[in-house]
C-alpha cells in the first residue's frame, strides 16, 4: 500500500477528513471477512501513521476514533474440543487466524501508544490504550504471555480489571503458577514506583477470590510480596535487603524478579544497580 502522503490531493485535504475516511475504509475491510484482517490491520496502522505525519495532538476525540477501530478487530473464541482430522485442521486454522488478529491489533495499538506518548499523553502512552492492548492479548492470543499482558495493564488505569484478568487466569493456569503471576503483577507496579496500585491490586485480588469462593495462593512468594508492600510504606532499606536474602529461593523462581527488585530498590531507596547490563528484561518488554 503506498504511503498516505502520496495519495492524490493528500496535501490539500484536511487531516480530520482523511482520518474519517480511513476509519470508514477500515470498518468496511475488517467487517467483510476474517480473511481480510491483515489488510484491515494495515489500514489501522496507516491511520496512526497519518496522525504522526500530520502531527495531530492527542485528545479524547482521536482516542475515541482509535477505540472504535480497536472494537472492530474480531474477537473469536478458539475451539477447544479435538475430535477427528477435520477438527484438528479447523483448530490449526483457528489458531493461525487468532495469531494474525493478535499481531495485527498489537501493531496498531503499539503504534497508537507511541503516537499518544509523543503528542500529549503521559510519557508511557495513554493508559486506556495500554488496557485495550492487554485485554486483546489476553482474550485472543493462542499462546498467552502473561508477562506481556501485565506489562500493559500496569501502564494502564484499570487495576480492578487487571485483578479480574488475573483471577480468571488463576482459574486455568498450571498448579504453582498462580502465585508467580500475582507476584509479577505487583512487582511490575512497584518497579514503576506505583505503590498505590500495587496495594489496590492485592486487596482487589483477595476480594474477588473471596467473592468467587476460590482459594488465594498461600506460598512463600506471596508472603514475600505481602511483607514487601508493608516494607515499602516506610524508609526501611535494611529490611528490604533482608527480605531479598530470606526469600531468595522464592524470588529465584522467576529470573525477571531480580531485575524488578533492583528497579524497586532504585525507585524507593535510591539504590543504584550493581550491574550496568541489568535492565534488559524491561527493555525487551518495551518491544511488546
Amino acid at each position: 500500500m503506498p504511503p498516505v502522503e502520496s495519495w492524490p490531493g493528500y496535501h490539500f485535504v484536511p487531516s480530520t477528513l482523511i482520518l474519517s475516511l480511513l476509519v470508514k475504509v477500515f470498518r468496511k475491510v475488517i467487517c467483510e471477512s476474517i480473511m481480510k484482517v491483515t489488510c484491515g490491520a494495515e489500514l489501522a496502522v496507516l491511520f496512526v501513521e497519518t496522525l504522526v505525519k500530520g502531527k495531530i495532538p492527542f485528545d479524547e476525540d482521536i482516542l475515541d476514533r482509535v477505540r472504535k477501530i480497536y472494537k472492530m478487530f474480531p474477537q473469536i473464541p478458539v475451539p477447544s474440543n479435538l475430535g477427528d482430522d477435520d477438527d484438528v485442521q479447523e483448530l490449526a486454522e483457528a489458531l493461525g487466524a487468532a495469531k494474525t488478529r493478535v499481531e495485527g491489533c498489537s501493531s496498531f495499538l503499539r503504534a497508537a501508544i507511541k503516537w499518544s506518548a509523543e503528542f500529549g499523553a503521559p510519557r508511557n502512552g495513554d493508559p486506556q490504550l495500554h488496557v485495550m492492548l492487554a485485554e486483546y492479548i489476553y482474550s485472543e492470543s493462542p499462546e498467552l504471555d502473561m508477562a506481556r499482558v501485565s506489562y500493559h495493564f500496569v501502564r494502564g488505569n484499570n487495576p480492578k480489571k487487571f485483578a479480574s484478568t488475573l483471577v480468571n487466569f488463576m482459574g486455568k493456569c498450571y498448579p504453582g503458577e498462580d502465585d508467580i503471576v500475582i507476584a509479577r503483577a505487583v512487582l511490575m507496579y512497584l518497579s514503576m514506583g506505583n505503590l498505590r496500585d500495587a496495594n489496590y491490586l492485592m486487596d482487589e485480588l483477595k476480594r474477588q477470590v473471596t467473592s468467587q469462593e476460590l482459594d488465594f495462593p498461600q506460598s512463600d512468594l506471596v508472603q514475600f510480596i505481602t511483607f514487601l508492600l508493608q516494607t515499602l510504606e516506610r524508609d526501611a532499606l535494611p529490611l528490604f535487603n533482608m527480605l531479598r536474602v530470606n526469600y531468595k529461593s522464592s524470588i529465584d523462581r522467576e529470573p525477571a524478579f531480580i531485575e524488578l527488585l533492583d528497579d524497586i530498590g532504585e525507585k524507593f531507596y535510591g539504590v543504584r544497580r550493581r550491574n550496568p547490563l541489568q535492565g534488559m528484561f524491561g527493555d525487551l518488554l518495551k518491544m511488546m
